[in-house]
This record gives structure tokens, C-alpha cells and sequence, in this order.
């Protein structure tokens, strides 16, 4: 059986048992910031089994894409060192959502393996849970498995948790024995003994009926679940008679292929390793951009970018020192794409992506390279095992190489990293970036988050509540329901003010600048000049104003009095942030239909004179794109579409397809923005009502920010009309400045005709009256060549040579972009007393040359092709001449 029949086998043996096929999610959750990969079939379940959601089916099966390559599921360092190890990889699963319980699960399973696949009953053996009576007698019952082959293990074993506290339950492991020469550790071989490569685990039966409360206990659950997980890699390899994954064909052609880019055989350990590993990581790699994560510094693109480095020092063991991972895109998407159709479509952008990746990273590897073999050198001399933490600081601080890759580095050798030292300069490293940040923190507005915790306290205020979609421009504050409370930031000015229950005044955030204004009160008014959040406080900032001076008495005492003040914000501003938001979401969206649905935004400003958005593009934009985005965008804003905003649960926004990105802290209950059928987000900012009132949009910048993120700016409303005079103007001073080029250059093309025409007289003059005029009766004849523009330039040239020659026939030719160009003169009295014509001197000249000509017998113009026969057809001019004259 090839892998896809296998996964389709298993499939469709669920499917005649009542169980709905459910595609694979993402290996990017997007909806789950507790996890940074997809790492198991029941992911995309979890929220049945926590009790918080519901599916339409009680019986479903799948196989899902996955990768473990962080926490507790992390495999990097076995991947191609043994045989069944992997970042990627697919699992098979079926599951029972408070339907059927262990004995359909048990008897499924054993029914699966050993009658439609056939395997061999002697080779199976079961685990369950020490404590599991009910699991072992269903497999003696069940099914027919040797008794002495049902096996009970703790906790650590055969009992699955989802987390500290939660469902969990009692599992029931499939195992089975390869055969003796599969495994060479150095152990007694055995089911579930570390590291034993005899024994493979083949799936695993999990029975949550349980949850496990914050003591600690366990409590039943009303309803029980089956979630099962069989690797499709270990399957396939048992099923073709292979001991090792990567004999299977799922590998098979990537190896061959990589085999074929590098001129190296599949043979030896180094080789191997190497192999396998570039491999491995190229199906995560590819699985992982093509679902939205591109390779950055920080969070999973870290752990993108560390994979590639990693295949990227492995390739170095086969001599290959120029990029061609990405070359490897193609062959996993031929052996992938029928079971993922997704990945097909987005090939290009991910070999994009890895190329640019392997360029640049194969700029500091060698160096890198270097530094750490001259280290080895020197320790190797003295006899040190240890490689010093700090050199594997340097290593990463400045050549961008990962801790696990230095590792790796120094295992080959037989060496041991000082990881300790390495943490240490690590926290260090730390500590000064937090450092500076409380700086920038401490020298910045957030200067007063302390005051705000003591306030917070002493509970003179709450919580400062912004309601977005409040069309008031004016609020009254300083009574019971509202006070105006005065704070600063040092002990000589007041700076900032805080509203103890509510604004008006929206505070930055999600990239939208925080709201201006004033504050009106009987004795003046004081300005607004920014608003941010801290905590649960919005703050309103104020210009300083000294404590001693008389304003600053005379707003305590108005303030401590009860006095109102009536907050007015700058509403021009805020209608100019508002529609530069609104048109950020448009663009979001834009450019996710141009570029792809890999574009994830990476950053934003919403400020009231531009726009700027980050986004996940591997490569700069064309003019093209950059047209179809704004032709996108505008199209939406003119057909006036109402901008939606609803508050609703989270759960509910992401499955009606609320774009939520990784890392953003939503709560339960969420505020989305929909424009029509184009863009669908979480949003808590402030936006328009309907598209039209953007105005319109304008791409004003694009460039790069990262490797991998590029950065657009763009303008709307005020600010577009403000661009465009000023482009107006520009245009204008071009204008003008192009009519003096224009007119200089008319004077200078005049100036240059009076020099050639100088230059061609003489040049003429010079020929008449060299030896190499040849005379026939007293007249001469003479071919010259010269350099002119056009014919016409040439026809110049031929009036000068007719009044040079005096009595005689002339040829003039000019070679322009690969064609000859001829003008023939004949003085008035050859024409009158020899009869001869031009057009037939010409005619007769060019023939060799493939030309044609014709004009007056005292002036003729003919063409030619062949250039590389002007010399002959100038030498047989005379021969010409002679011959009419006989006729």
C-alpha cells in the first residue's frame, strides 16, 4: 500500500462506522495562542472536550497535518539521527464525542490493524493504565490478542492530560516488535523503554473521562470521549516492510531528490543524517509558511528560521555551500499536494521564502563557521572538552546561530556547549533590553503606571471605560459619576488628568494614535495632546504646567470645587484617523487576495495623516500589485458598503471568520468590524459608517522592514488632497523646468547642426581634393563616407559636396542601427551635357548592398541592407559613371 491509499484505508474504515470526515486545520492555530504549532489530530477538538463548544457530529475521523517541535512534544534532536523521528508529521485519528467508549474504540482499532491491514497478531501488543481493570478485560474480550501481551504501565505511560487541570483520562497504547536487529542501543529491548527502536508505538487510545480540578482530583465527566492518534509515518513503514521511515515513499523521492541537487549517495552515516534531516525539515517548512508563518526572531518564526538554519549547517555535510533547500518545494508538494490541495498554490511564495532565508543566512554561516572551528582548534590543542558559553553567545548574538545548532556543532566533535555560561550572558542580555525599556518606559508617558497602581488601590478610581462606536464629540465631567482627577509625572508639574468613569477620548492602541482635544472650563481651556491606556486608566495628557504657578492653582481649586469641564475632541482629526482605520482594514484584505493568504499583519499606525501596515510578504511589490491593492480598496470604498461593528463571543467571531492574529489577547466577548463580503476583523478601534466617507485611497510607499516583512504606507481624505496639490505643484515646476530643457535644448540641437554641418563641409572639401577623386573627363567622381542622423541630414551633406566638387558625381553613405543610407549628387551641367542621372548612378551603386532608390537626376537618395558590402558598392561607383557615359 502507497501512503495515500493508506490514509484513504483508514478514512474510509471510520467512515462505514458512522464517523464524519473532518479536514485538517492549519499547523498555524491562529485561534489558540497556547499553542505555537498544531500538534495533534485533537486540536482543532479541544473545545468539545473542555466542554466549551459543539460539533454537528458525535463521530468523526481525519488525518492532520502536525508539527512537535517545542514544550514537551520536541523531537529536534532525535530528527534524522534514528529512523522515526520528525518534526512534521501526519496523524490519524478517530474520535467520540460522548458517543461510543473504550470497547468500539478497542475492537476498532485491533479490527483496523490486524484484518483490513494484516498485520501480525504475534508482533501487537496492548497497554492500558495500571489502574485500568476495564481496558484489559475489553481487550481480552474484544479482540483476540495473546493476554501476556496486554501490559500495564503508570502514569507517565498510559495517562493523558491535557494540561494541569482539565479532561484527561486512561490511554491504551498500540505497540509493535520489529524483530530483533531494528534496534542497536546499547539496552534490553522492550515496549515503551526509552530510546528502543524495536518496540514502535503505533497509536495511541485515549479515554477522557475525567477532570481534573485545581486540587489536584479527578472528577468524572458527565459525558465520556474517545481521541485517538496514529502516526501516518509509522504506518506506512510497518505496512511496506520498512524500518525506517524514511525508506517509505514519503521520503523516498525527497531523498532521491536531494541526492540528484547535491551528487552525494544515500549511503553512510553523515550522508544519512544529513539527508534525512533536510528532508524532514523541508516538509515542516513547507506546511508552516504555506498556513501563515514566515521566519522572523521571535515566537514560531523563531522556530522557522531555526529549522532552516538547522538544514542549512546539514547541507554543509554535503558540500553545499549555496542555497537549494528551497529547490525541494516542488518534490514535497508532488508527494503532498493530492492529500493537502493547499500547499500547491502557494509553492512559489514558499520557495520565495526559504531562498531568501538560505541567502542570508549563508552570508554569516561561514563566518560563523570559522570562528567556531578556530575555537575547537585551540581547545582541541589543550586537551578541553568544553566549549565556552561565551563564544556560543557570540555565535548567536551575532552571527544569528541557534543555541541547538552551536550544539549540534560541537556534539560532531565531541564537544559539550557550556549552557550555563550561555544562559547567564543570555539573562544578561535580558536584563539590559527590559532595562531599556523601563528607560524608555520611565522617560515616556507610561511614567505614571505607579501613581495609577496607588489610585487603583485606594480605589479612587476603577476603570476608565471607551465606548468606539459613541457618536459624541463632547462630554461634561467632574461630578459624582464622573470626576476629573489631576496627576503627574515628577513632583513639579501637573501633566496628566484621568476621568474616573469614562471618555470620550479614545486611548492608542492596535496601532490607532490616541485622541486630541481640549477642556473647556468658565476660566479658559487646556489642551489635550495625546490619550493612552494604563492598565485599566485611560489617561488624558495636558501640557505641563508648573505646580507653584497660578494656572495650576486655579485648575486644583476649580477641580477640588466640582467645577465641570466640558472635553472636546478635535473631531477633524479624529474623522481623519477614523477614515485611515477603516481603509487599514480594506487594505488588510487586499492584500490578502492580491499576495495570498499568507499576508499576516506584522505591525500598524493608524495615525490622522497616513496609514502604515506590516505585513508577512517575502518579496517587494510590484507595480502591478501595487495598482490591483488600491483599484481593490477604492472599488470597496465607492461602492459605499456599511462598516458593521458587533460585539460578540470570541469562539463565535473566529468560526464565522474573524481575522485574529497569534499573540493578541482577546476576551471572551469581542468587538468585530465587517465591511460587506471583504473584510472581517476584531477591532476595538473607531470607524467610519460607511466605506464612501474614506474619500479615497492612495499607496504613497512600499519597502522592506525585515526579511520577510514588508511595510506599505498610505494616505486618505485631507491628506490625499494635500498630496496630490503638492503633486500638482511638483508637476508644474517639472513642467517648467522640462520648457527651458526643451528650449535649451532646440539651441543646442541648432548650435550642433551649424558644427556637423562645419565639420561635414570640411571633411568634403578634404575628399574632393584628395588623390582619391578620380577623374573622367575632366570631372571628378568621389565616394565618401560620413556620419548623419537620418537622410535628410545627409541630403544636407550632398547640397555641400554638389558646390565643393565643382564638376563631377558624388556618393555620400551613413551607417545608422545596422542600415546604409545613400545620397547621390551629379553637377547640373553632367546632367545637361552627359545625361547622366542620380537615381540611376544610385540604383546601379546599391544593388549589391540590397537597396532601392530614387529622386532627381541632380540629387537621388537610396537605402541598403547589407553593410558589410558599403565598401564594394563606394569602389564601384566609378565603374558606374564610366558605363552611362558609354551608353
Amino acid at each position: 500500500m502507497k501512503a495515500k491509499d493508506i490514509r484513504t484505508s483508514f478514512v474510509k474504515f471510520f467512515e462505514k462506522r458512522g464517523h464524519t470526515f473532518v479536514p485538517s486545520s492549519p499547523v498555524i492555530p491562529f485561534d489558540d495562542p497556547t499553542l505555537l504549532f498544531t500538534n495533534a489530530g485533537m486540536n482543532q477538538f479541544k473545545d468539545v472536550f473542555l466542554g466549551t463548544g459543539t460539533r454537528p457530529y458525535k463521530r468523526a475521523v481525519n488525518y492532520q497535518k502536525c508539527i512537535r517541535v517545542s514544550g514537551k512534544h520536541n523531537d529536534l534532536e532525535e530528527v534524522g539521527k534514528d529512523t522515526y523521528h520528525h518534526t512534521f508529521f501526519e496523524m490519524l485519528g478517530n474520535w467520540s464525542f460522548g458517543d461510543y467508549y473504550k470497547k468500539e474504540a478497542i475492537e476498532w482499532a485491533w479490527e483496523l490493524l490486524t484484518k483490513e491491514w494484516q498485520l501480525p497478531k504475534d508482533k501487537l501488543y496492548a497497554t492500558v493504565f495500571k489502574d485500568d481493570d476495564e481496558a484489559e478485560e475489553l481487550w481480552k474480550k474484544v479482540t483476540d490478542i495473546a493476554h501476556d501481551r496486554i501490559l500495564r504501565f503508570d502514569e507517565k505511560s498510559n495517562f493523558w492530560e491535557m494540561g494541569d487541570t482539565g479532561p484527561c483520562g486512561p490511554c491504551s497504547e498500540i505497540h509493535i516488535d520489529l524483530g530483533e536487529g531494528t534496534c542497536n542501543k546499547n539496552h534490553k529491548c522492550g515496549v515503551i523503554v526509552d530510546g528502543c527502536s524495536r518496540f514502535i508505538e503505533l497509536w495511541n487510545l485515549v479515554f477522557i473521562q475525567f477532570n481534573r480540578n485545581e486540587k489536584g482530583e479527578l472528577e468524572p465527566l458527565p459525558a465520556k470521549h474517545v481521541d485517538t492518534g496514529m502516526g501516518l509515518e509509522r504506518i506506512v513503514a510497518v505496512l511496506q516492510g520498512k524500518n525506517s521511515n524514511y525508506d517509505t515513499d514519503l521520503f523516498q523521492p525527497l531523498i532521491e531528490e536531494i541526492s540528484k541537487l547535491t551528487g552525494k549517495e544515500y549511503i553512510g552515516d553523515k550522508n544519512q543524517v544529513a539527508m534525512r534531516v533536510i528532508a524532514d525539515h523541508i516538509r515542516m517548512l513547507t506546511f508552516a509558511i504555506t498556513d501563515g508563518a514566515v521566519p522572523s526572531n521571535e515566537g514560531r518564526g523563531y522556530v522557522l528560521r531555526r529549522i532552516l538554519r538547522r538544514a542549512s549547517r546539514y547541507a554543509r555535510n554535503l558540500d553545499m555551500h549555496e542555497p537549494f533547500i528551497y529547490k525541494l518545494v516542488d518534490k514535497v508538494v508532488e508527494i503532498m499536494g493530492e492529500a493537502y490541495p493547499e500547499i500547491e498554490p502557494r509553492k512559489e511564495f514558499v520557495k520565495n521564502v526559504i531562498k531568501t532565508e538560505e541567502e542570508n543566512f549563508n552570508q554569516t554561516l561561514d563566518r560563523g563557521i570559522e570562528i567556531f572551528e578556530n575555537e575547537i582548534s585551540k581547545l582541541e590543542k589543550k586537551g578541553i572538552k568544553i566549549f565556552p558559553g561565551e563564544i556560543a553567545f557570540k555565535l548567536y548574538d551575532t552571527y544569528g546561530f541557534p543555541i541547538d545548532l552551536t550544539n549540534l556543532m560541537a556534539q560532531e566533535r565531541g564537544f559539550e556547549v557550556d549552557l550555563k555560561t550561555f544562559e547567564e550572558l543570555m539573562e544578561e542580555q535580558r536584563e539590559r533590553s527590559r532595562e531599556a525599556t523601563k528607560k524608555i518606559f520611565a522617560e515616556g508617558r507610561a511614567s505614571i503606571a505607579e501613581k495609577v497602581e496607588v489610585l487603583l488601590r485606594k480605589g479612587d478610581v476603577t476603570k476608565t471605560e471607551f465606548n468606539p462606536d459613541l457618536k459624541e464629540y463632547e462630554l461634561e465631567v467632574n461630578d459624582e459619576s464622573n470626576r476629573a482627577i489631576l496627576l503627574s509625572s515628577d513632583d513639579e508639574h501637573i501633566d496628566q488628568i484621568v476621568f474616573s468613569k469614562k471618555t470620550i477620548f479614545y486611548p492608542e492602541s492596535g496601532g490607532q494614535v490616541g485622541d486630541t482635544g481640549k477642556l473647556i472650563y468658565p476660566g479658559g481651556e487646556i489642551e489635550i495632546i495625546d490619550t493612552q491606556r494604563v492598565d485599566d486608566l485611560i489617561i488624558h495628557f495636558i501640557p505641563k504646567i508648573k505646580k507653584d504657578s497660578k494656572l495650576a492653582r486655579e485648575i486644583e481649586s476649580y477641580v477640588k470645587s466640582g467645577g465641570k469641564f466640558i472635553a472636546k475632541i478635535d473631531v477633524d482629526r479624529r474623522k481623519s484617523i477614523m477614515k485611515n482605520h477603516s481603509a487599514t482594514h480594506l487594505l488588510h484584505s487586499a492584500l490578502r487576495k492580491v499576495l495570498g493568504t499568507h499576508v499576516q499583519q506584522a505591525g500598524s499606525l493608524v495615525a490622522p495623516d497616513r496609514l502604515r501596515f506590516d505585513f508577512t510578504h517575502p518579496r517587494k511589490l510590484g507595480r502591478e500589485e501595487i495598482e490591483m491593492v488600491e483599484h481593490l480598496v477604492n472599488t470597496v470604498i465607492f461602492e459605499d458598503i456599511e462598516l458593521v461593528k458587533e460585539y460578540k463571543p470570541l469562539k463565535q467571531a473566529l468560526e464565522e471568520g474573524a481575522l485574529a492574529f497569534f499573540g493578541d489577547k482577546y476576551g471572551d466577548i469581542v468587538r468585530t468590524v465587517k465591511i460587506g463580503d471583504f473584510s472581517y476583523e476584531l477591532c476595538g478601534g473607531t470607524h467610519l459608517d460607511r466605506t464612501i466617507e474614506t474619500g479615497y485611497f492612495k499607496i504613497i510607499y512600499e519597502g522592506s522592514i525585515a526579511s520577510g516583512v514588508r511595510r506599505v504606507e498610505a494616505i486618505t481624505g485631507k491628506a490625499l488632497e494635500k498630496y496630490l496639490k503638492e503633486k500638482e505643484m511638483e508637476i508644474e515646476r517639472l513642467s517648467e523646468k522640462i520648457d527651458l530643457i526643451l528650449e535649451e535644448k532646440q539651441n543646442l540641437e541648432k548650435e550642433l547642426s551649424k558644427l556637423k554641418l562645419k565639420l561635414a563641409s570640411d571633411e568634403i572639401e578634404k575628399a574632393v581634393n584628395s588623390a582619391n577623386a578620380v577623374k573622367i573627363d575632366n570631372f571628378k567622381v568621389v565616394a565618401i563616407k560620413v556620419s548623419a542622423n537620418d537622410v535628410d541630414e545627409l541630403k544636407q551633406f550632398g547640397d555641400i559636396l554638389r558646390n565643393k566638387i565643382g564638376s563631377g558625381v558624388g556618393l555620400l553613405a551613413s551607417v545608422t542601427e545596422n542600415k546604409i543610407n545613400f545620397v547621390c549628387v551629379v553637377t547640373d551641367d553632367l546632367v545637361k551635357e552627359k545625361k547622366l542621372d542620380a537615381v540611376k548612378i544610385v540604383r546601379e551603386v546599391t544593388k549589391i548592398t540590397g537597396g532601392g532608390g530614387g529622386g532627381r537626376p541632380n540629387m537621388a537618395t537610396a537605402g541598403g541592407k547589407d553593410v558589410a558590402k558599403l565598401d564594394e558598392a563606394m569602389r564601384n561607383l566609378v565603374n558606374v559613371v564610366k558605363k552611362l557615359i558609354q551608353q
